[in-house]
């Protein structure tokens, strides 16, 4: 097994190597939302931060509202684009504060400070397709009362926020029970084929117009105003405050029927986010910035990079803990019970919930999609180890004490030589399976082949999904053939004939 052990605390090791960045600029961390204009907003976030002296990380597509606010608190970014709407409703909830100032006020004594508007009002609004609306004569939230059996569905976070589906059921007594939450980017598809007929829209969307879709009115007042704004931290204008100073250049210059054509130009016409602010900013702001275009190979490497760096440290660290845990299973029967009890509870919560528990431990990034990945390693490893220890026949045991071999030895020489093609069946059914699950890391900003699967959801590309899915899927393959070769040389032939 040396060789083994060599290659997994020598090689694996070498995917980790860390990247820097230029030491005499500040480090400035954007986030954005999992929806096209939100990475646009973090791209002139980021870009703006450039021109301003700082060395720019965009952090896209974080998921939810949630997330990235946590993450602006414990200062594992610096500043993201928010909404006032939401931040009175889902980020002070319950507090009720509705007004720009009484908002300022409140998260300044969280030491996070607020832009004025960004000059656009990005609003919740429940839409249909224009004919069947017409067809039912449903022009208002309210006429949807008269309609129980229409199937909705709306984005994922909608169905929670505070200001989301239960209080707009509640506000206008609707009776639907057919309600799904889904991505909103697929809810657009959903509308479309007819599987559903109502979902959420943002009323900037470009996809409005483009599917002819009706937002209904709402009658009642339910949403509230939705101005776009940028969040960040009061330490920002110590660390960087030519930076802070930046930012503020944006209030009020992005009207909203600019900001559809910008959602338009990276919805429909599939220009990079960071083209379409670069040429904002310089039309707008006479700001001047320098986009370099990503290659498809340098992008492919960096996904690479990142989703073999996921695997290997979490593979590792799961290899090291499970197989002493696998022993102690199998040598102490009480224990090992409970041993194999807790790394299948483990394997039987669902992965993404998994990565969002991982968050308030240690934040965004790789840190908790590794330390998830990690604890799904467990059960294989673990349980492999103890059924090969286990099924060692009784003849080869009592032979060993027979010579005289004490435990460590007979363990050493005899038990895990003979459970190695069991052992490593098990890191091999580790290893596929944290290669697949390393793609939701993306959803936490740990990039890596999910990267491309987001950006591909969310602006329809198809092409841009199996930049990310193929290759995952490949490297699937070539981990079980690695393994397959591994066994070649670290399973005697006799075992692995007997086996056969």
């Amino acid at each position: 097994m040396k060789r083994y052990w060599l290659f997994l605390f020598v090689v694996a090791p070498l995917f980790t190597v860390p990247s820097f960045v230029n030491g005499d600029a500040p480090e400035v961390k954007v986030g954005s939302k999992k929806f096209t204009e939100s990475v646009i907003l973090g791209e002139l976030i980021s870009q703006i931060a450039q021109s301003a002296g700082a060395s720019a990380v965009h952090r896209r597509e974080l998921g939810g509202t949630r997330i990235l606010w946590n993450a602006l608190l414990k200062g594992e970014i610096d500043a993201y684009p928010e909404y006032t709407g939401t931040i009175s409703q889902e980020i002070l909830a319950g507090e009720g504060i509705s007004g720009e100032e009484e908002i300022r006020k409140a998260l300044a004594a969280q030491g996070i400070r607020m832009s004025r508007p960004l000059g656009f009002n990005n609003t919740y609004i429940v839409g249909m397709k224009e004919a069947v609306a017409e067809k039912l004569l449903i022009r208002t939230i309210s006429d949807l009362r008269r309609h129980p059996d229409l199937k909705i569905g709306f984005s994922n976070e909608f169905m929670d926020r505070g200001d989301g589906w239960p209080s707009l059921r509640d506000r206008y007594s609707l009776p639907h029970r057919d309600v799904r939450g889904m991505d909103h980017d697929l809810a657009y598809r959903g509308l479309e084929r007819g599987d559903i007929q109502v979902i959420d829209l943002y009323s900037t969307d470009a996809e409005i117009q483009y599917y002819n879709l009706r937002g209904l009115a709402d009658d009642l007042g339910h949403f509230p105003a939705y101005h776009a704004v940028i969040l960040y931290r009061d330490d920002l204008q110590k660390k960087a405050p030519k930076v802070a100073s930046a930012l503020l250049k944006l209030e009020g210059r992005i009207p909203e029927k600019e900001m559809v054509k910008l959602n338009a130009r990276v919805k429909l016409d599939r220009v990079p986010e960071s083209r379409v602010a670069s040429e904002f900013l310089e039309a707008t702001l006479s700001v001047k910035t320098d986009v370099q275009a990503e290659t498809g190979a340098s992008r492919f490497l960096k996904h690479t990079r990142e989703h073999l760096l996921l695997v290997a440290i979490s593979l590792l660290g799961a290899i090291i803990v499970s197989i002493p845990l696998g022993i102690l299973a199998a040598k102490v029967p009480q224990i090992g019970q409970i041993i194999l009890g807790i790394v299948g509870i483990i394997q039987t919560i669902p992965s993404l919930a998994l990565l969002v528990f991982m968050i308030p431990l240690l934040g965004i990034g790789g840190p908790p999609a590794i330390l998830a990945l990690f604890l799904y390693s467990l059960l294989p490893i673990v349980r492999n180890t103890y059924a090969g220890l286990h099924d060692i026949p009784m003849q080869i045991r009592e032979s060993a004490e027979a010579l005289g071999l004490p435990p460590a030895a007979r363990l050493r020489l005899v038990e895990l030589p003979m459970s190695a093609r069991s052992i490593l069946a098990g890191i091999k059914t580790a290893a596929v399976i944290n290669v697949g699950t390393a793609t939701l890391g993306a959803l936490i900003g740990a990039g890596g082949y999910g990267q491309p699967i987001l950006t591909g959801i969310r602006l329809d590309d198809v092409g841009l999904i199996l930049q990310g899915a193929v290759p995952a899927a490949g490297l699937a393959l070539l981990v079980q053939g690695l393994f397959e070769l591994a066994e070649r040389g670290l399973v005697s032939k006799g075992l692995r004939l007997k086996a056969e």
